[in-house]
């Protein structure tokens, strides 16, 4: 018998602030806490040196971190063409986690900014959306959501910038930023 409380949402952290990878990877230690199959995709990250790909080689088979970007575009060490290849490889295989039916949640970490930069469209975002089964968790990370989305989503929560360390010259921290 189905569990009509069972219902998989779509949730965006979005907003200038920081946190919204770290509130989706929070997500992800409780899911799988409650033995729920994850897979988080990271659309820009590029280090293999980060706490959240070393957790998750601890926690098991139960959740998977794909780093599939190149690294912060703005660095200009790839072109924007290799940046959008990278992207809709990335768009792909969201594509075929979602689909799956193997996953309970699904991450697709700074797709939101992947999308501002033109690298995947909105189109192929809403088809994401719309594909995920109905039991089925969605969470989209990075600034500046569109409203479109935000009207497709089950929660949506903006982080907001207050103070950050990087603003006196303290660079990210290991174990806080990475």
């Amino acid at each position: 018998m189905k569990d009509e409380s069972v219902r998989g949402l779509t949730v965006i952290y979005t907003g200038n602030g920081k946190g919204k990878t770290s509130a989706a990877l929070g997500a992800v230690m409780r899911a799988a806490g409650h033995g729920m199959k994850c897979k988080v995709i990271q659309f820009i990250k590029a280090n293999p040196d980060t706490g959240e790909l070393a957790a998750a080689k601890r926690l098991g088979p139960d959740v998977e971190i794909e780093q599939t970007g190149l690294g912060f575009t703005w660095l200009k060490k790839h072109s924007d063409d290799e940046h959008e290849k990278a992207a809709q490889a990335a768009m792909a295989m969201a594509m075929e986690a979602i689909q799956s039916g193997r996953y309970a949640l699904v991450v697709l970490d700074e797709v939101l900014y992947a999308l501002n930069k033109g690298l995947v469209t909105l189109d192929q975002l809403k088809s994401a959306i719309a594909a995920k089964n109905e039991s089925a968790h969605l969470i989209l990370t990075g600034r500046g959501a569109p409203q479109e989305l935000v009207d497709m989503a089950d929660m949506v929560t903006s982080m907001e910038e207050v103070k950050h360390p990087m603003k006196k010259g303290i660079p990210a921290q290991k174990g806080i930023d990475f």
